[in-house]
């Protein structure tokens, strides 16, 4: 009997915070003015495109509530969200400024929440 789609879905957050935990995962983006400032979206694309990358894995639907200030230490969650609705909380964390390139770091959430009934 093949698995439940929830199951596969469970699966596929689990592999995908697995793959940032193990391998670790961080990112840089050039923002070109004077205040660095990474926009929601372009967080979220950049976030997105680095999971992939890191777990092999097709790109995850993120998104981030805010922009991300360009000053060490500045943090933010995003959420990844699978097709089922069940979610995976995003740790995005500014690790240095070059610049007008903001480095990050990216953590995954061990466990993905549930999607609601």
């Amino acid at each position: 009997m093949p698995p439940a789609r929830s199951t596969a879905v469970t699966w596929s957050l689990s592999a995908v915070a697995a793959g940032v935990l193990l391998v670790g995962c961080s990112g840089s983006v050039s923002i070109g003015n004077s205040e660095p400032k990474l926009s929601s979206d372009k967080l979220a694309t950049t976030v997105s495109e680095k999971l992939a990358a890191t777990t092999n894995q097709p790109k995850p639907d993120i998104t981030c509530p805010e922009d991300l200030a360009g000053k060490v230490g500045t943090s933010t969650r995003c959420t990844l969200t699978a097709k089922d609705g069940s979610t995976l909380g995003v740790s995005v964390k500014v690790t240095s400024v070059d610049g007008d390139k903001i480095n990050f770091d990216i953590k995954a959430d061990d466990t993905p929440t549930p999607a609601p009934n």
